[in-house]
Formats: structure tokens, sequence, C-alpha cells
């Protein structure tokens, strides 16, 4: 690999991925408990990789914390202002002169995916090689659309109404193309008609001036999975992708000497257990196991696997892990609570609650707390992400799911129904029935109207 330089995108204000990018960078938020960009950072420097320009702005403290200890020289730039991606490149391109990568920090993709575009960039030599991904089931209205013709690129176009593949925010580049990004007109001019494109400038755009004056720009398509973290759903269907990964190269069990295994747990699958991890007496496992440092499962607790729970939780007292969960470190499960989904760390479920979605951090569950997981349609939830109807493309998976934000609590009995949303600070009280979404900051309560009546023996005939 001769690309020794990458520029990594984690400016941008994210939205679309409310509640979670409330106190951090959407870029920072953690899948397996490992932050997207430290994923991405670690990937790069095992392909050769060793300096990286890290634009930031918005929640730039959560990427600098995502990233330390980090190997490579890392310098972070700061993107003045919110114009788009071509001049987030630009920003951390100063001084440039040689071969450069450019990546989107939100997004969760496999390391061939990465590997398989510089390979062939090095080989072929274009002016620009872009990383694109079939479709599926989605829209493309839901994406930047691009047009291959025999591993070129052939055009783009701006959340069109046709198209079989799509930008992954994965490109390499050679010098001369920094100009094309200057040039950039500040908005994507390829569009549908009535399409609206807003006023940033993306790198979409100067890809589409290039093949417009005849230059090569070749395209790679994804050999394994690719996720761009834009939705609170696509958390969950990052974890299923990495945790599947991750299950495929663990070849053996990976026990730590100051581990323990009680012989009354039953266990069908490989472990990975850190220092001072500990399966208790009557513990079922089924499936692999990642159980970090000093964290344990006891008393006839249930995982499903994979899972990977984090250092120093808890999980106890004959409740259930359900499969591909990840627990962050410090939270405790137990007494019957039932958890699927992802959890960030410092959070308390237990006393029968059953949760299904995501758990941001410290997120306090109220006893008996209930997600309502189907409708009584059996359909899926519509959602509104900034005010447009949409519906998971995976909603089997993920339309259903409910979104907790950070430091958010709910109180006893409360009922959170299909794809509802909870924002950061807010309190859902005992016994509320959630049918919407509730913004942030803010507790919502029953209002209970009482009767009293005269009442004794003499109701009795006494």
């Amino acid at each position: 690999m001769t690309i020794r330089t990458a520029i990594v995108l984690a400016a941008g204000e994210g939205s679309k991925f409310w509640p979670y990018n409330v106190v951090r960078q959407k870029a920072a938020f953690p899948i397996a408990n490992v932050p997207v960009v430290r994923r991405l950072v670690d990937d790069l420097i095992c392909l050769g990789v060793t300096r990286i320009a890290m634009v930031v702005g918005v929640g730039e403290a959560s990427v600098r914390a995502a990233l330390r200890g980090a190997a490579g020289e890392i310098i972070f730039v700061r993107q003045p202002r919110p114009e788009g991606t071509a001049p987030g490149v630009l920003a951390g391109a100063v001084g440039l002169d040689e071969d450069f990568l450019v990546i989107a920090g939100d997004v969760v993709t496999a390391r061939e995916n990465l590997k398989s575009l510089m390979e062939c960039f090095e080989r072929e030599r274009p002016l620009a090689a872009v990383l694109i991904q079939p479709l599926g089931n989605e829209r493309p209205l839901d994406w930047l659309i691009a047009f291959p013709e025999e591993g070129r690129l052939r055009g783009i176009e701006g959340h069109a109404r046709e198209g079989h593949y799509r930008l992954c925010g994965i490109y390499a580049f050679q010098p001369d193309a920094l100009a094309y990004l200057r040039d950039n007109p500040g908005l994507v001019t390829r569009v549908p008609v009535g399409g609206m494109p807003p006023m940033e400038a993306e790198i979409a755009q100067s890809l589409q001036m290039m093949v417009e004056e005849g230059q090569l720009v070749l395209t790679i398509e994804t050999l394994g999975y690719h996720v761009d973290l834009d939705k609170p759903w696509h958390i969950l269907e990052a974890n299923y992708h990495v945790m599947n990964d991750m299950a495929a190269r663990l070849q053996e069990n990976i026990i730590s000497a100051s581990a323990r295994v009680h012989d009354g747990a039953e266990i069908h699958g490989r472990l990975v257990l850190g220092e001072n991890a500990i399966i208790g007496n009557r513990v079922v496992i089924k499936g692999d196991l990642w159980l970090g440092d000093g964290a344990s499962i006891t008393n006839g607790a249930m995982v499903q696997g994979p899972a990977v729970i984090g250092r120093r939780t808890q999980v106890r007292d004959y409740c259930q892990i359900g499969e591909y969960s990840s627990l962050g470190a410090h939270g405790i499960y137990g007494h019957g609570a039932e958890f699927s989904g992802v959890a960030l760390d410092t959070v308390y479920c237990y006393h029968y609650c059953e949760i299904w979605g995501v758990a941001g951090q410290a997120v306090d569950f109220g006893a008996a707390t209930v997600c309502g997981n189907l409708r009584f349609d059996d359909g899926e939830t519509v959602w509104r992400i900034k005010g447009r109807p949409e519906v998971p493309p995976h909603a089997a998976h993920t339309s259903n799911a409910a979104y907790f934000g950070d430091f958010c609590r709910t109180g006893v009995n409360a009922i959170i129904m299909p794809g509802r949303r909870i924002g950061v600070y807010s309190i859902v009280g005992p016994g509320v029935v959630l049918y919407e979404d509730l913004p942030d900051r803010t507790m919502v309560m029953v209002k209970q109207e009482l009767t009293t009546h005269p009442w004794g023996p003499e109701r009795y005939g006494w």
C-alpha cells in the first residue's frame, strides 16, 4: 500500500441521528462498544495509513475522546462552517501533495472494503476512485446515487428516483482532484426535477465535474458490510453486521487466566473473557460471547449470543439478554429483566423490564418498563425524520424498536409504543403509555383523575 494519508470527516450536526447526536458527534457512537471513528482509524492504521487529518466541528470533544490512545499521527482540523463535505476535505488537505483517502467518519464498513478501494486505486492510477454499494431494498431517494459502467463512474445524482448503487462516503484521490473540490459550485446540480438540493458543497458534485471533463473515476463495489450511521435504526443494523464479522473471525476460546467459569454454567458457544470476568452457577450461554474485564454473568442469567458485554457490567438474577445485543460498561441487568439491542455505558435495567432497541448512556429504566415491539396490525411504524415519513428498509429488524436518548429515565410500569424515541435528559413518568416521540429535556406524567366516596361497614348491612 502506498496511500499514507487519510482525511476523515466528522464535523456534521447529524440531526437525522437524533436523539444520539445531542451529546456526541455521531462518528463517536460506539458499535459493539467501540466508537465508529475509532474502528475506522484502527483499520486505516492496519492498512498502512500513517497520517490522519480528522476534520471536526460539532461534538469535537467526543471525537477526540474516542481517538484517545489511537496509533498513527492524528491531527485535528476544525471546519469553520458546515458548508458541506468538499470544504471539509479542503480543510484537512492544507499542504497535501500526495495521494489520499477521504472517509466519512460515521460509516461502519468492513476492512476489506477499504483495502479493495486502495488496491484498485494504486493499481489503475485514476484521478479518483469511489466505493459504491448496491441499494438492495433501500430507496434511491434516500441517497446520493452513483451510475457505474464497466467499473467507471458515468455520473451521480442526488436523491434520484431511479438507480441501483449509492455512494458510500469513501474515496481515494490524486492531489490534482483538489482543484475540483475547490471549484465545487456549492450544491449538487444533478438532481431530479423538483429535487431541491440544499446549499452544501458535496464531494459527489466534484465527482460529477470530473466525469464531465473526461477524467477517469473508478467505481469499486463493496465486498463486505457497509452501513452509513445516518438514522437511529442504522445502529441496530451496524451492530448486527459487526457482531457477525466478529463471530466469523473468532477461531477459538480466548479466556484470561484470571477469569472464572463455574462448572454449573451451561455454555454453547465460544468465549472471549477479559481479566477477572465471571460466569457463575446456573448461567446459560447460547452463542458466542465477549465478556469484558471485571464483567459478570451470575445467578441463572441467560445470554443468547452473539453478545458483547462491557467491562464491569453485571448480568444477574435470571435476566435474559437477547442475541446480537451489545451492552456497555458499568451496567446492571437483573431480576427477571429482558434486554435486546444496544446499550451504552451505565445503563440500569432490572425488575421485569422488557426492552428492545437502543439505550443511550446512563439510561435508568424504572421497574417493569416495557417496549411494545409488535403493533396490533402487525405493521411497521412510519417514522418522521426531519418531518419526512420513512419506514426503515430493514423494518422487521428495526422499525418497531424503541430508542432511548442519553441520560433519560422511565418510571414504574411505563410503556413505550413501537418505534418511539425519547430525547436526552427526558423522563417518561410512572404508568405513562408513550405514543409519540418525547423531545429533549421534557418530562411527561400521567394526570390522574381521582374520585372519593364514603365507604364503611354500613355498606354491608352492619
